[in-house]
């Protein structure tokens, strides 16, 4: 992570190209340091947050590291990875400075958690978010639950079961972006911004929307089919809506109910069941109590106590890459409600709850 000092403002640079930025336990850490630091220094008005390289802002969780700390026994330190990680999604919800993430090229899971509970979040004509987890045998994490479930109707349920991608245009139209530049004004908005000696939110803004685009999504744009998504992403149980985009796929022979199924299909039932409760309970919980129960849910994926998906699915699509994933349980009927309720339950008395600075940052709460 660089740093980049302006007259009355910084900017934290994720500077892992290569890995597409994405997170490491060094950089989380770096994170937090700086801007606890940042929001102390009353010289600074407002902090940003950019990338290097073209391709990508972020693309999660650095999750190759993570399998093999798992294969080599070393389960606390990614404990500790994950703790630095929500602290700082945490952190960045609740700072009391204006702040402004650019989100240029591939945005996913981590890196979503780490730019959307902020203030501004500025996406281009390059940008792509997905919530892809799933699609590895773990969980929507790093805040997910919190702004997938506060999406319009049950999109935030279909983008996590099916791991599908938004573009920038469609990233306004739901709310997850408050501003949509062409990647060839941002130079143009960076000096902007870096000439600003304010910490007024309303001048952040103006000075955004002076080189911002107003965009529609396209007409092939899933947003499209809201009321579709609705009908079907409303069920209960993974099950029923599956059932759903079977009756439909037979009745329509529509393209688009097959992909959606053969998405959901290829995911792991586990990670399915759980995530779908997780944004479920995620619409009436505070961003802290979000993150303290992804948490759990994240241990429990390491843990390996009821399944071993995470890291097979790891190996499946980014080690090995054989694509050929064999996912315990194998079927939706298998997964019984006791092994989704054990990713939810408390932590042991051995095992500390996620420890957030709550009272520190929201006395009233």
């Amino acid at each position: 992570v660089l740093v980049e000092g302006r007259t009355n403002s910084r900017a934290a640079i994720l500077n892992r190209p290569s890995a597409l930025n994405a997170l490491t336990a060094p950089m989380a850490a770096r994170l937090n340091k700086l801007y606890d630091s940042w929001e102390e220094n009353s010289g600074i008005g407002f902090v940003m947050m950019k990338a290097s390289g073209d391709r990508a802002f972020c693309s999660g969780t650095d999750v190759v590291t993570l399998y093999q700390l798992l294969d080599e026994g070393k389960a606390e330190e990614c404990k500790e990875f994950l703790q630095s990680l929500y602290k700082f999604v945490y952190v960045l919800g609740t700072y009391l400075k204006p702040h402004v993430a650019i989100m240029n090229g591939v945005v996913m899971g981590g890196g979503a958690g780490i730019s959307l509970p902020g203030m501004f979040r500025v996406v281009t004509d390059r940008t792509v978010f997905s919530s892809s987890e799933v699609q590895i045998g773990f969980h929507p994490d790093a805040g997910a639950s919190y702004y997938l479930s506060r999406l319009p109707g049950y999109l935030g349920e279909y983008l996590a079961l099916t791991g599908e991608k938004l573009d920038g245009a469609e990233m306004m139209a739901c709310g997850l972006a408050t501003h949509y530049s062409l990647k060839e004004k941002l130079p143009w908005i960076e000096e902007r911004l870096g000439n600003l000696i304010t910490d007024d939110p309303s001048i952040i803004e103006s000075s955004l929307a002076q080189y911002g685009t107003l965009v529609y999504p396209d007409e092939r744009s899933v947003l499209h089919k809201i009321e579709t998504i609705d009908s079907l992403f409303c069920h209960d149980t993974v099950e029923e809506i599956v059932e759903a985009l079977e009756n439909k796929a037979a009745e329509f022979g529509d393209k688009w109910y097959a992909t959606v199924l053969k998405k959901i299909k290829e995911a792991p039932p586990l990670s399915l069941k759980v995530a779908l409760q997780s944004i479920r309970e995620g619409r009436f919980q505070t961003l802290d109590q979000c993150l303290a129960r992804e948490y759990r849910a994240s241990l429990k994926f390491i843990s390996k106590e009821v399944s071993n998906d995470f890291s097979e699915g790891v190996r499946a699509r980014l080690v090995d890459k054989d694509f050929a994933p064999k996912w315990s349980p194998s079927k939706l009927e298998e997964v019984s409600d006791g092994m989704v309720a054990a990713f939810f339950s408390p932590l042991s008395e051995v095992e500390p709850e996620l420890n957030l600075p709550v009272a520190v940052r929201e006395p009233d709460v």
